[in-house]
Order: structure tokens, then sequence, then C-alpha cells
């Protein structure tokens, strides 16, 4: 036998037995399957990733609606495949129609997506779906994958190798939603969710009218997918499948299903905060505003702004220059610059203090190597506001370092205590429910109150209606404020 044959033998039984080692029980089929991840490092890695999703996306300030939507999740679990497994869920301030899991029972949806639902039989349908892709263990079996196949977990977020690099939020929990879910995932999922919702008393044909408006607003986007259906793959004909699949369940599990009370759902969910929130920050003429921690600094023009609680990106248009400002870590700006510095590992070029509109800064000019064995030039500035250190860091190619320096430093340097006091007194537009005075169809109704051509199939859309479906007397539309 060839001294090849001799190492390789063993190592093949070894990873045989690995293999048959780390398969498991699938808790919703029975059957045995591979898995690299064991239950308690799927609960753990939930919660580990979920202050990241907080820190990312902020968690909406509603506890009423929080409680309503926790107790509809709850009661779901415990009809589940899994009920032991606890499981905990937010309403995320975001205004993406979306929802999603993470493995350990963690489950995200967002005020966007709750305005858009007209029922709460929809929402349990949606929360059966992500209820699924836990007890399914979709989330472990796409990361066993990628990690079978060699591929880092965080391949699919939504942020930058470069942004990754100077921020302080960890990144592992938006790994975690970016990791897409196969067609068969999303079949089993939408099983489960009609299976789910059925057993906890609703009725599930709703689930398949929610997937209706997702189709919609995948059409009024021009065809490219809102954020649920980028993660969540659509499978072939789906709302079909999903009537038939309730009426299936509805036979198993006979009784009368509730939840379909449009009325009662709309006025749970009057008042929410529908598109983006100016009092977390928001860019006009110019300027990005933030009146809830009262400043301000300048944007350049052209440039794509990406708003988020944990940061704020900013994007030449050409793609080749950035900035980002968040919170940063320490008592003093130069203590905040000291941390970055060593934690980045950067080349530090010069370092120095300086003062921003009267207060107190450090500025630090570093190199950084790129994972291609390039160089990231970065103008940095840490600035003490009010006990907070805010910071910036503008970077490209070093080569095309002395082009951006200039708009770097602008922004930078205009960061200032709020002195647009209009922006302080901005409000979010909001949903309002409205009752319709007079017969008519939607476009009729919703011009009489006031909603503009250009919004009315949004608007038709947010109430999962078509312009010319027809309204009586004494119903309810929501319209926004």
């Amino acid at each position: 036998m060839s001294r090849f044959r001799l190492f390789i033998l063993p190592l093949v039984l070894f990873i045989v037995g690995a293999l048959l080692w780390a398969c498991a029980q699938d808790y919703v089929t029975g059957k045995r399957r591979l898995t690299l991840v064991s239950e308690s490092q799927e609960i753990a890695m939930g919660a580990e990733a979920d202050p990241s999703i907080v820190a990312e996306f902020g968690v909406y300030d509603d506890e009423n609606l929080a409680a309503f939507v926790d107790g509809i999740g709850q009661a779901m679990a415990k009809v589940s495949h899994r009920p032991t497994l606890k499981f905990t869920f937010r309403v995320m301030d975001s205004p993406v129609v979306n929802a999603f899991a993470l493995p350990g029972g963690f489950v995200y949806f967002t005020r966007g997506i709750l305005a858009h639902f007209n029922s709460e039989a929809e929402l349990a349908g949606v929360m059966g779906h992500e209820i699924g892709h836990v007890t399914a263990q979709h989330g472990v079996e796409q990361m066993t994958k990628q990690q079978l196949a060699g591929i880092g977990l965080l391949a699919g977020t939504i942020l930058s190798e470069d942004f990754r690099r100077f921020s302080d939020v960890a990144q592992t929990g938006l790994g975690l939603i970016f990791l897409k879910y196969s067609r068969d995932n999303e079949s089993e999922s939408d099983r489960l969710g009609v299976e789910y919702s059925t057993r906890a008393g609703y009725e599930a044909h709703h689930m398949a009218r929610f997937f209706q408006t997702i189709s919609r607003i995948t059409e009024q986007a021009g065809g490219g997918p809102p954020t649920f259906l980028s993660t969540h793959p659509n499978p072939d004909n789906r709302e079909q499948r999903v009537e038939a699949l309730a009426t299936e369940w509805q036979a198993k599990v006979p009784g009368p299903k509730g939840g379909a009370d449009r009325a009662a759902y709309l006025r749970r969910i009057e008042g929410i905060v529908y598109g983006e929130d100016p009092r977390q920050g928001f860019v006009e003429n110019g300027y990005f505003y933030h009146p809830e921690l009262r400043f301000q600094f300048s944007v350049p023009a052209d440039w794509h702004v990406v708003n988020q609680p944990s940061q704020v990106q900013m994007v030449s248009p050409q793609k080749n220059a950035a900035i980002q400002f968040s919170l940063g870590k320490g008592a003093s700006a130069q203590e905040a610059a000291q941390a970055f510095a060593q934690n980045s590992k950067a080349t530090v070029l010069r370092s120095g203090a300086a003062q921003v509109n009267g207060m107190r800064a450090h500025v630090v000019m570093s190199d950084m190597q790129t994972q291609d064995g390039g160089v990231l030039r970065v103008m940095s500035y840490f600035i003490e506001k009010d006990g907070k250190i805010y910071m910036f860091h503008g970077y490209t190619a070093a080569n095309l370092f002395d082009g951006q320096a200039p708009t770097f430093e602008r922004v930078m340097k205009s960061f200032d205590q709020l002195r647009n006091q209009a922006a302080l007194t901005k409000q979010p537009r909001r949903v309002k429910i409205m009752t319709v005075d007079q017969a008519g169809d939607v476009r009729q109704t919703l011009t009489r109150f006031g909603v503009q051509e250009k919004e009315l199939e949004d608007l038709a859309i947010l109430n999962g209606m078509h312009p010319e479906d027809r309204l009586e007397r004494g119903a309810l539309v929501k319209v926004v404020r």
C-alpha cells in the first residue's frame, strides 16, 4: 500500500465519522441531517448577534405594539415544532418592508412591514413563516453549507469591507441576516407558516394576500426585489400554494379562525411612523441634521447617504471614496483617536489636537493595508460634544487622497451644534386611519383625503387594495400624514 493511501484512508474515515457524528434530527421532519452547529451553539449565536441587530436598526419605541407582536409570536411558538425554545420577538425602527429571524429563536419585524399588514392574520402568517425558519434551522443549514464550501459567514453582509474596518458595530448579526435562504427553505417556511398560524387559530388565507402585497411592492420598485425578497426568494406559484395549504390545514384543524378583522388591526397600528424618521437624522439642503442629538454637518453634493442608527455612511458618485460618521469610544477625543489607531492597526502619518467650531477635537491621518495589497489613506476627526465623542473617517485609495481630502475636511470641519431651528421641530410622517364618508373606489376616496396622484399607488398598496377597488361608506383606510 502506498504512503499516500496509508495517509488518505484514515483521513477519509475521520471525515466520514465526523460527518456521521454531526448529523442531527430535523425538528420538523424527524429525519437525520448534517449540521455543524449544535443547538446550544445555535442559541448562543443568536444571543450574541442580537445586540448588533439592535444597534444597527434600533428598536421601535412603542411598548404596546411590541407587546402585541410578542404576544402573537409567543402563542405561535408554543404550537411550533420547538415549543420549548425561548423565542424573542422585536419590532425594529426601520422603514423597509422586512421580517427576518436569527438562529436560536430571535425574530424581527420592521415597523415598515407592520404598516403594510392589513389584518392580524397577515401578521400571524408571516410570523409563522419566520418561526418556521427557526424551527427548521434554515439559518444553521445555510451556515453549514457555507462552512463546508469554505465561505465566510460575512460574505453576504450589506456593509462594504472597508466600512466594516472603521465600524464598532459587531457584524456577526448582520451576516446572519443576509444568509440567503434557498427556494426549498422558503417553501418549507411557507408551509410551516400556514400550519402554525392555523393551529394558533388564524385565518391562514390572509398570508397569501400579504405575498400579493410583496409582489406589488416589487413591481412598484421597477422589478428590484424589496428587502424581504432579497433574503427570502420567491418560490414559484407562492400565492396559489399558500392558498391551497391554508384550505388543507383548515380541514385538518377545524373550527372558527380569527384575525381577519381589518378594522381592529388598523386601530392597532394607527400612528406608526411611516418612512424615514427625521428625529433619527435627515438630509435637507445639503446638510445632515440630527434633532435628538442636536448636531449638523454638511453632506457632499451628489454623494449617496445611508443613515442607520449606529452610523451615517456617505459614498462618492464614483464609489471611490467614502466618509463614515458614528459615535466613538473614550473619555476624550485624543483617547478615542488612540484607540482607533490601535484597534485598526493603522499606520499613523500625523496626529494632533484641533478645534472644530469651538469643540475640542483630535485629527489623525493614517494608512491601512487592503486585502488585495493596496493602501487606503484615511482622514479621521474625533470631536467632543455634550459628553460624547463623534468620529468621522474619510478614506480612499492613497493615490486618490489629495483629490478627496478637501471634501473630507470640509465635511468634518462643518460638524456643529444644530443651528437650524426648523430641524428641531420636524416630525415624522405617520399612518392615520380615516373613515370613508361616502362610497366610491379607492382612487376617489384617497384623493378626497388629500393624497396626491404620485402617491396613490403606494397608498393603495399600503391598504392592500387596488385603485379601482370599491370602498363602502364607513370602511377604514390608511393615509399618511
